[in-house]
């Protein structure tokens, strides 16, 4: 019998209207899941709005840090369930699941960390007449519901960054998963209660179309928005906030990488074979295009082809797998296309190229692709890695600032001006030297610019965002006990 979660609303009705959750490799149903109409959304934002207007439901800081170390230890215990289940919903390897539900869990502790030493500041006075007598200081308060639109390719670890800074923050928050991996936030919202939260802090639901999740963020009860998805998507729910709605976008882009001359050869490939590879490319800043200088062209690609090849693809719930499916197998067909596209204009495929399975494609190395070509122009998410000779740094700095994305990049080279030159000039969030442009620790500043997405991820700026500083200033010699 297939598992069935109903809405995670207080005083929700059971809704009769559900969407079937299916594992990405074999296209097994595996869950049931309620969906939520307009008014149910209705109700989770006055749950939400009600909670916030009345002070004394706030839970105290003690309380917030008492309930995430709870749900810390509680992960922990569930572990290889957690793990289990977002390898069958999402379809990302068991050994990498596993990594990422032990970053969620060291999530929680950055969480515990950020709010135990989170305070305000005393703003200097007495420095004109102005003033003179006077006393300053902020300090922090929560910003409002807040809304959180997740998304499939980390079903665990994005749901933590978005849910646990609200509940540190103090916000309520509404979540909505994304509908292809949908179990793994219901798991967690359950872990949150059993650790002793009220359920009208965090509310859960699930939607089927765009109109009723735009119904929700666009909502003037909504504080914040917190969303993680296509541009597309992104930037219309943005245009239609309500006035005052603060929010954060995260959304793709197509990660650059260049090789100098002097790069390591062997100490990169295995790092641009996970970077590339890592969840079958289906990640924001997977490393898809990369810029090797003329004269070790050839010698890198057979390295990195020889690595490739060696990847096994298969079942995302055995140890043994390295790359799993696409989401969906529609996402199969596009790549496939894609692939065909170039192949039509003689470009060297050095790996891959076939689709194995109506849910798998083999992980794909291209061979200087034509610039035109979609796998030269947008984010590819997905198994195929481009390489791409050039002839001098700037060169290569101007081709991979191409792009209308930006989020982090990344440098192979033993010279540190080199280094600096790229870091200074690529257009990115973030440039790594000598590691992937997916390499990523949970406390760390993570943004997108350009088409990329807006505003400043990781949890200690997902906290911050979803405050507010409020200062007071006091007249000293006018207050009386």
């Amino acid at each position: 019998m297939l598992q069935h979660f109903d809405l995670f609303i207080p005083g929700a009705a059971k809704s009769t209207e559900t969407l079937t959750v299916y594992a990405p490799y074999d296209r097994r149903p595996i869950a049931t899941v309620a969906t939520a109409d307009q008014d149910t959304v209705n109700l989770a934002l006055n749950n939400a709005h009600s909670l916030f207007e009345d002070r004394s439901r706030w839970l105290t800081k003690e309380r917030r840090l008492e309930i995430l170390k709870k749900t810390a230890e509680l992960m922990a215990e569930n572990f290889e369930f957690l793990a289990l289940e977002a390898a069958k919903e999402g379809g990302k390897p068991l050994q990498d699941s596993r990594v990422e539900v032990t970053r969620a869990i060291d999530g929680l502790q950055i969480c515990i960390d950020v709010l135990r030493t989170a305070s305000g500041s005393e703003i200097p006075m007495h420095l004109n007449s102005a003033s003179a007598f006077k006393l300053a200081f902020t300090h922090y308060e929560p910003i409002g519901v807040v809304a959180a639109v997740s998304a499939f390719n980390h079903p665990v670890n994005l749901i933590v960054h978005q849910v646990a800074p609200a509940i540190a923050a103090g916000c309520p928050v509404i979540v909505k998963p994304a509908e292809d991996t949908p179990l793994s936030c219901f798991h967690f919202v359950r872990l949150l209660y059993q650790a002793g939260l009220p359920e009208e802090h965090c509310q859960c639901l699930m939607t089927r179309d765009t109109d009723t999740t735009g119904h929700l963020v666009t909502s003037p009860l909504v504080g914040f928005v917190s969303f993680i998805g296509s541009a597309k998507v992104g930037w219309m729910l943005r245009s239609k906030l309500a006035e005052g709605t603060r929010c954060a976008l995260e959304h793709g882009g197509a990660a650059p990488v260049i090789v100098a001359e002097d790069a390591d050869i062997d100490t990169m490939i295995p790092k641009l074979t996970k970077g590339g590879f890592y969840h079958a490319g289906q990640v924001c800043v997977s490393v898809q295009r990369v810029f090797v200088h003329q004269s070790i062209a050839g010698i890198f690609s057979d390295a990195f082809t020889e690595a490739v090849n060696a990847l096994r693809v298969g079942d995302p719930e055995l140890d043994s797998t390295d790359v799993g499916p696409l989401i969906r197998p529609g996402e199969v067909d596009r790549i496939e296309s894609w692939v065909n596209e170039v192949s039509s204009f003689g470009t060297l495929i050095k790996a891959g190229g076939k689709r194995l399975s109506p849910t798998t494609f083999q992980p794909t190395l291209l061979y200087d692709p034509p610039g035109h070509c979609k796998v030269s122009q947008q984010e590819i998410f997905g198994p195929v890695v481009c390489i791409y000779p050039y002839d001098d740094i700037d060169e290569a700095i101007r081709r991979a600032n191409a792009l209308p994305f930006a989020f982090q990049a990344s440098i192979f080279t033993k010279n540190i001006d080199r280094a600096m030159k790229a870091f200074n000039q690529l257009k990115a969030s973030a440039v790594m030297i000598n590691e992937h442009t997916a390499f990523r620790v949970d406390w760390m500043p993570f943004s997108g610019l350009k088409q990329s997405g807006l505003g400043i991820g990781g949890i200690p700026g997902t906290f911050r965002d979803m405050q507010i500083e409020k200062m007071m200033v006091m007249h000293s010699d006018a207050l009386k006990t």
